[in-house]
This record gives C-alpha cells, structure tokens and sequence, in this order.
C-alpha cells in the first residue's frame, strides 16, 4: 500500500508522514505540559487546596502540595497584597482557597488587584518563592526584597530559632 501511495504521488505520501509527525509532536506537547504541571519543580506550579507541613531549618512551616515552602510579605496586609507585576514574578501568589490538614489558624482568601484570588493564613496573604528551586528550601526566608521583608510561614507563628534567614513571620 505505501509502496503504491509513493509511486503515484510522492508529494501525498511526504504531506501524510509530515501530518503524523506533527500530530506525534502537539500530543507530546500536551502529554508534556500536562506531566510538568503535577510534578515541576516549579513553585509555582502547584495550585493552593491541598497544603501541608514540613521541618525546614528547625522550623515546622507551611509548603504547598509539592512540599515548596510559603511566605508572607511584610507590607502586605489582611486584605491586600502589596506584591504585583515584577514582584509577583519572583514571588508567585498561591492561588486560594487553601487548606492544610491538622494546622491551627484561619485560611482565606483576598481578591489581588489582578482580579485572581490569593491564599492567606492568619491573615497573612501566601507566596511561594522563585528562588527555591526544590521542595524543602527556604531561601527566601529574611530577605528585604520587593519593598520588604519576607518571612516562611510558620506553623506556630514565631519565629524559630535556627531557621534559614530570621524566622517565622
């Protein structure tokens, strides 16, 4: 059959096999995206819902589902975040509604001045950081960055000793 599809019309078979190879290359695509959304190591790759907890640096903080730490920005406060454009880039808003199992504190939400909704605790509007490139990492704890200071987010709301860069917030 292709032997006879190539001696009638060489020009059909080379548009058929660049056809397939095109099809082949967009479900690779889609399979691709579709894996790194669930497994990058992007923080801010992972949706809020489904929080939980982690010992980083001595301190027992809250990560999102894929185990990245959150944050909270200093000049935020309980119903605006003061971290947009540029800023939010380097520190993602976890998108709300969030809830860790077994935490003491409120979670809510604020409405960004985006219009996307953003994921608080006690308070406290959430981020993940750019900087950390794997779960467990907490480098952006204590950097003045963006117009403030940055602190992990501790599950007891102190600051704990040993933690990576000044404490919980």
């Amino acid at each position: 059959m292709i032997r006879s599809l190539t001696r009638r019309n060489p020009l059909r078979m080379l548009l058929a096999l660049l056809a397939v190879a095109a099809a082949t290359a967009v479900l690779a695509a889609c399979s691709s995206s579709g894996t790194s959304s669930s497994s990058s190591s992007s923080p801010a790759a992972a949706a809020a819902g489904g929080l939980k907890t982690a010992t980083i640096g001595g301190a027992t903080v809250l990560t999102n589902a894929s185990g990245f730490t959150l944050y909270s920005f200093a000049p935020d406060t309980p119903t605006t975040s003061n971290c947009n454009g540029t800023c939010a880039q380097a520190w993602p808003p976890v998108k709300g509604p969030a809830t860790a199992s077994g935490v003491t504190g409120t979670f809510g939400t604020i409405k960004r001045s985006d219009g996307s909704v953003q994921a608080t605790f006690d308070g406290h509007p959430l981020y993940t950081f750019a900087g950390d490139t794997a779960a467990g990492q907490a480098k952006g704890n204590g950097l003045n960055v963006n117009g403030g200071l940055w602190h992990e987010i501790t599950t007891s709301g102190t600051a704990a000793a040993g933690s990576s860069g000044g404490g919980g917030y």
